[in-house]
């Protein structure tokens, strides 16, 4: 593609985004359709945001997006009154410890998902294959996302039973033996169900459960291939550009088809660059675009974006009917990354836990 063509794209994509975010700001601060908390938060402010967030750059007005705020109820005050009454999920969004930081949730994890179905490609994840859930359950948006976009592609999904606070209450007392015996409970699941017949063809794994699970079917003189999965989606801090080499070439083989994702319960789907041998396993994101945006910026300054190429904090914009986050500062650092005719926005590479905070921060458990 000509720089030319590319630089359109990207212009076009800039304008959606300023479009989508001005509607998503006249939704969330409309007393009739915003919910409690933001229509109480603009208060506040010493600007009227439906007058002066004209573009994705005037968000910048906002103060940062505390995730403290999710701790505790009453979680009324999330929903937009223009979506009362409907069917309302809470999931939890992360820490292990304490009262939990809890998001509402509609019908944001069917659309992400939905979306991030159409850059599936059908002959690794055939349409009507039913599908295996290897994360964790419990009070998460992954087990329903994912059963979700089974259901979506006409296939059924089965799910494991995994709590990772069990694992990270084992691991700080020590008992590692413990957790690595709970880890093998939850193997033993998974293949118990590729075992039954199920026609399963397709699954979501975290990248330490996929190496066990592999491993544990190359001991049985099995392989992920022969128990019949075609295609698989992982996720995690885990999937670096050495896992990723090492799983094509040592644990699935040239024939089952693997890509990365990155994302959480405030952002979605963030989907990995289409794999290029001539990006020697790089993996490189890009945000679901215009509902989510992620930014690289500063370690100094957080509305400063970096240069590609340069290293930087992530920085969530979520913009959807459920969910409005105008910068809330990731606990990940990693690359700026030039667009893509696929994604003509910029992406992220080398995601890695933020370096300030990796001494209190428990990655990779399951």
């Amino acid at each position: 593609m000509s720089d030319s063509s590319l630089d359109q794209k990207m212009a076009q994509a800039k304008e959606a985004l300023d479009a989508h975010v001005r509607e998503s700001v006249e939704w969330h601060f409309n007393p009739e359709t915003g919910c409690d908390y933001w229509l109480d938060k603009a208060k506040t402010l010493d600007f009227d945001p439906r007058k002066d967030i004209q573009c994705f750059e005037d968000v910048k007005r906002f103060p940062l997006f505390e995730d403290e705020d999710l701790r505790g109820g009453p979680l009324d005050k999330w929903v937009p009154k223009g979506l009362a009454g409907k069917p309302t999920y809470v999931f939890e969004t992360g820490g292990t410890t304490g009262i939990p930081k809890s998001r509402v949730v509609i019908e944001d994890h069917w659309i992400d998902y939905e979306n991030f179905s159409e850059t599936l490609p059908d002959e690794h994840f055939p349409r009507g294959a039913n599908w295996l859930m290897l994360g964790p359950s419990g009070p998460r948006r992954l087990r329903l996302a994912v059963e979700h976009l089974a259901q979506h592609r006409g296939g059924i999904c089965f799910c494991v039973d995994l709590d990772p606070r069990w694992v990270v209450k084992l691991l700080k007392k020590g008992k590692t033996e413990e957790a690595k015996a709970y880890a093998a409970h939850v193997i033993d699941q998974a293949v118990t169900i590729l075992r039954a017949n199920h026609n399963v063809q397709c699954m979501f794994a975290t990248p330490k459960l996929l190496e066990a699970l592999a491993m544990r079917l190359l001991d049985d003189g099995d392989s992920i291939e022969d128990a019949g999965i075609k295609g698989i989606f992982a996720g995690g801090t885990e999937f670096t550009p050495q896992w990723y080499r090492f799983c094509k070439e040592e644990l699935l083989g040239e024939n089952v088809f693997i890509t990365p994702t990155y994302g959480n319960t405030l952002m979605g789907l963030a989907c990995g660059k289409p794999f290029d041998p001539a990006d020697e396993y790089k993996i490189t994101y890009f945000a679901p675009q215009p509902r989510a945006v992620i930014e690289v910026v500063q370690f100094d300054d957080y509305n400063k974006v970096v240069e590609v190429g340069e290293t930087g904090r992530v920085k969530l914009y979520t913009f959807t009917k459920e969910l409005f986050i105008p910068g809330f500062m990731e606990r990940d650092e990693g690359e700026r990354e030039p667009a893509i005719d696929v994604y003509p926005w910029h992406g992220i590479s080398g995601t890695r836990p933020f370096h300030e905070l990796l001494k209190t921060t428990t990655v990779g458990v399951y």
